[in-house]
């Protein structure tokens, strides 16, 4: 692969990971409930699972899908249930002083494994593999997947930055409650695209 395409895949990569998308809101309202340390496993499970993610796809799990179609509605209901249950736990998320004994981040696992469920991230992947990696070698899918979590890292930590800086702010019960209704709202207006409305 040429420099022109690793530098236009890190280009996309960038822009995909920095934009508006359920692992960003979800980190955003994390790092205003929970702080920026306690999210730090959520925010890794982000990363290295969708590069995972990214290489199962690139290796040919992408033709099964294509194989049997059924598996994407089954993939699209699954999608829809787990993000409208993480928009209730967002929303119902106890007050900055509360939060720390009512609950809890998510996990580095829960964070790898919601990438199999999470639309933005599917998009990603279908895009990268298809624009960038087409049939090139395992050693190529592996260093786009790598590219694609290098460049992922930096940007959730400014998401859960962003939110953490937000505790100043949310510091009011009421706030903070209001806080967490928009971030769920947007979570599940994040699912526009798939519902196809």
């Amino acid at each position: 692969m040429t420099f022109e395409i690793l530098t236009a895949l890190a280009i996309f990569a960038f822009v995909s990971s920095a934009t508006p998308g359920p692992n960003n809101l979800m980190l955003m309202a994390s790092g205003a409930n929970f702080g920026f340390w306690r999210t730090i496993p959520h925010m890794l499970g982000i990363s290295i699972g969708f590069m995972v993610m990214l290489f199962c796809v690139g290796a040919g799990l992408v033709q099964i899908f294509d194989r049997f179609p059924l598996i994407y509605d089954v993939l699209k209901i699954a999608s829809v249930i787990y993000m409208l249950w993480l928009a209730w736990k967002i929303a119902n998320a106890a007050p900055a002083g509360k939060a720390e004994a009512a609950g809890t981040p998510m996990t580095f696992l829960q964070a790898a494994g919601f990438q199999w469920v999470n639309p933005k991230a599917w998009a990603m992947a279908l895009t990268a593999i298809t624009v960038y990696v087409g049939d090139a070698s395992l050693l190529w899918l592996s260093a786009a997947a790598l590219l694609f979590a290098v460049v992922n890292l930096p940007s959730v930590t400014i998401w859960t930055l962003a939110g953490q800086q937000l505790q100043r702010i949310l510091t009011n019960p009421r706030r903070l409650r209001t806080y967490n209704w928009t971030m769920a709202a947007l979570l599940i207006a994040s699912l526009y695209p798939l519902l196809g409305f």
